[in-house]
């Protein structure tokens, strides 16, 4: 990756829908308010919860 990768860019290029992920970065939930300024940096660790609807 990358280094100083928005967030944004990251979950676009991995196909996910921005309204439809949770996304926490080094243990810290980023709002998501925030992903287009969020920069992802070498040996950060993210975790990624992508949201499905269903019944």
């Amino acid at each position: 990756m990358p280094a100083s990768l928005p967030l944004s860019d990251f979950l676009a290029q991995a196909g996910l829908d921005l309204r439809k992920v949770a996304v926490e970065r080094n243990e810290e939930i980023v709002p998501r308010s925030a992903y287009a300024t969020t920069l992802l940096e070498p040996g950060d660790q993210l975790e990624i919860v992508h949201f499905i609807g269903g019944g």
